[in-house]
């Protein structure tokens, strides 16, 4: 008899509207972890694109990866993942999945990521 998964009960909402793409969020999450070289908790994605007017737009999408766990040593504690606690644009947020879900919507650009 399969036991099932209980649902997990923390997230987090990240604004892609707002990422700046300055990669704080992989630092503090590699500073967190000894992960081995190419895996990441967090991954920050660059997107270039042309507009229809000729000019290029660059856009960032941090994206975590399978490798986090939300660092359970520090949010038991009270404190936030290092990658939200880091974040200098303040594009992410944690807590948890029933508040976060409550959010969505509210922009246009915004994902709730919740670990499996």
């Amino acid at each position: 008899m399969d036991k099932k998964k209980p649902k997990p009960e923390f997230g987090l909402l990240i604004d892609y509207e707002y990422c700046t793409g300055c990669h704080t969020c992989e630092v503090a999450c590699a500073q967190e972890f000894t992960h081995k070289p190419g895996i990441r908790g967090i991954k920050v994605f660059e997107v270039e694109q042309t507009l229809p007017n000729g000019k290029e737009y660059l856009t960032y999408f941090p994206f975590p990866t399978e490798s986090c766990i939300l660092c359970p040593h520090l949010t038991k504690e009270g404190f936030e993942p290092a990658c939200v606690k880091h974040c200098m644009a303040a594009c992410m947020q944690f807590g948890r999945v029933e508040d976060l879900a409550k959010e969505i919507g509210r922009k246009p650009r915004m994902v709730l990521w919740v670990p499996r």
